[in-house]
């Protein structure tokens, strides 16, 4: 028995489509039936033209009459040219129905992949590489749509094109009709146990392809690192082994759909012998004149193409069920840090942040990331955040921002409880430079004032000259209308660093996060930035994470983390005193600014 899916591609998150453009595919169904039921027209008007022309005398609507240019003209042109204007105007109206709908589908897929994406943690795209998710979009896509639409031709093509033409030679002759049906079912089995192995075939050749769009991806990215460390050559291999594996999967695949449609060939073939053999035996026997024997060829003929389909639905959607079976895993990806139901937007945000014991561990860490950590950061408050690398200063400002989901009763912000608020109103609130200051490849002036619906050039040169980036910008040729390469690099770190501040200081937010976001410029720059950002930002929450002590030293209070745990927390001059690992950090990095040497 044939399953659905060897017919036409079926599943959560397809099957809705037939639902929605239903109307628009029923008109393409009733086109395809109409051209269908014309197109056998035409083997009644050869085997009229055959028998006139061998025996100068033709049946029409059950009377011999002589086969004159007259009849020709009425009998024969004149209905070819209706059956040719209602086949051109069909197919004309079905290519418009199922492509169209195609079309849609994948649209709308695209869309719904997407819009799915924003939501999606970290997490997933930590361990989901780019260039696979980018073949999901492209490569997966177009395969559903491709099988979307040929499927339902193909499929609807085949049976009724297929079913009308078999009742026609069934009728003309029972026995012949049944004799050529019989490697028609050798094929259908054939094609069943085909179908499943060209699906697992396909899946694999699409995780080949994902790998060598990841590696592709990750080479040009990286294409700095590789020629300064000279492994051009390295790379090369690398992506020639990928490239074999990705060829030879595709052969692979090749190979069980050439030999399907081998098959195919063999078996309409051996029907046409079995038609021409019996048929001339008929006409021998005096069953059938010559004329029936060129309609019933014609006749199967019409079912080559239904049989060809069927051959090519097999590959397509075996294809198309693999690619969906894709897709289909990222739609159901889980979202893990979304609201909860009956939450609040968290309005007129002040800046108050409190941890209450909190302890954190990554969704596939094996270890705490955070431990117990407790501490109050006050509206207003400029506070800096120092520790030594893999201490835990990161995840602070990753929970403040709801990228990972906390503990209840453990993060407060206002003092709401921020399980009880929308992730969305948290995050209007606050304004974040990351530490790999990402950029897009837009203008400079369109980078900075992403931050804000609405911005003119006055408030982004405003937020430039606070982040002391304006005189490097009003250097380039095209100043703020300078186009950055991807991800920026065609700024220094520096300058990528301050315009990822400009970017921020335009939000204007109640809480601004900067995470080691002043570690690629000089130490003049930096406290001019500093300055800009304690005078511009007073009244408001400013959380400074950084390695050197001599960048934070200035804020109301420090919060100095070691190894996930709150050692200390006051200002610079009280730590100091009384934290000895932080006395110890400040006067390592004191000896190493001077140029000195600390034996640790």
């Amino acid at each position: 028995m044939i399953s659905e899916d060897f017919i036409l591609i079926f599943g959560k998150h397809i099957n809705r489509y037939y639902i929605k453009h239903g109307p628009l595919l029923l008109v393409g169904i009733a086109a395809l039936i109409f051209v269908d039921y014309f197109q056998l027209i035409l083997p009644e008007l050869y085997r009229i033209v055959v028998n006139g022309m061998n025996g100068g005398l033709v049946e029409v609507d059950g009377v011999f009459i002589p086969f004159t240019m007259e009849v020709l003209l009425d009998e024969v042109c004149l209905r070819a040219v209706v059956v040719i204007l209602v086949m051109v105007t069909g197919r004309f109206l079905w290519r418009v129905s199922f492509y169209g709908s195609a079309i849609r589908v994948e649209t709308d897929l695209r869309n719904r992949m997407f819009d799915h994406c924003k939501d999606l943690s970290q997490d997933y795209f930590h361990m989901n590489k780019v260039g696979n998710l980018m073949s999901l979009f492209t490569n997966d896509l177009d395969t559903i749509q491709e099988c979307f639409g040929d499927g339902i031709l193909m499929f609807c093509d085949a049976l009724f094109l297929g079913l009308l033409a078999f009742f026609k030679m069934w009728n003309m002759d029972k026995v012949m009709t049944g004799l050529s049906m019989i490697p028609m079912v050798l094929f259908f089995l054939t094609g069943t146990v085909m179908f499943r192995a060209m699906k697992a075939k396909w899946e694999i050749r699409q995780e080949a392809f994902s790998k060598l769009s990841d590696f592709s991806q990750e080479s040009f990215s990286g294409i700095a690192v590789i020629k300064a460390f000279v492994k051009e050559f390295l790379e090369l291999r690398e992506f020639g082994k990928l490239n074999r594996e990705n060829e030879d999967i595709n052969v692979s695949y090749t190979r069980i759909s050439t030999l399907l449609n081998i098959l195919t060939s063999l078996l309409v073939e051996s029907v046409i012998c079995v038609i021409l053999g019996y048929g001339s035996y008929l006409v021998y026997d005096g069953r059938f004149d010559a004329g029936q024997l060129v309609e019933y060829i014609v006749y199967f003929d019409s079912i080559i193409w239904p049989i060809m389909a069927v051959s090519m639905l097999i590959e397509k959607t075996s294809r198309g069920k693999a690619s969906l079976n894709r897709v289909s895993e990222l739609l159901e990806a889980e979202i893990a840090v979304k609201d909860r139901a009956g939450v609040t937007a968290l309005t007129d945000m002040k800046g108050e942040i409190e941890f209450r014991h909190l302890t954190f561990r990554y969704p596939d860490g094996e270890t705490d990331a955070l431990l117990d950590v407790s501490f109050t950061i006050h509206a207003g408050e400029s506070v800096g955040v120092v520790g030594r690398t893999g201490s835990g200063k990161t995840i602070l400002a990753d929970l403040i921002l709801r990228t990972y989901n906390v503990p209840d009763e453990t993060l407060f912000i206002d003092g709401h409880d921020v399980n009880t608020v929308s992730i969305r109103s948290v995050r209007e609130g606050c304004s974040y430079v990351p530490q790999d200051n990402f950029l897009f490849s837009d203008t400079i002036g369109n980078n900075i004032s992403f931050a804000a619906d609405e911005a003119d050039e006055a408030l982004v040169e405003r937020a430039a000259r606070l982040s002391d980036v304006h005189d490097d910008i009003a250097d380039f040729a095209s100043g703020y209308r300078t186009v950055l390469g991807e991800r920026g690099v065609t700024v220094s770190g520096g300058q990528k660093q301050r315009i990822s501040i400009a970017r921020a200081l335009l939000k204007e937010a109640s809480v601004l996060i900067l995470d080691d976001s002043v570690s690629a410029v000089d130490m003049k720059t930096e406290r001019i930035i500093l300055k800009n950002l304690l005078e511009n930002r007073k009244g408001r929450t400013t959380i400074l994470i950084a390695h050197r002590i001599s960048t934070v030293e200035h804020m109301d209070k420090i919060i100095f983390i070691e190894e996930g745990r709150i050692r200390a927390v006051g200002s610079h001059e009280s730590l100091y005193e009384k934290c000895g690992d932080y006395r110890k950090m400040v006067d390592l990095q004191r000896m190493e600014e001077e140029g000195g040497e600390a034996d640790v």
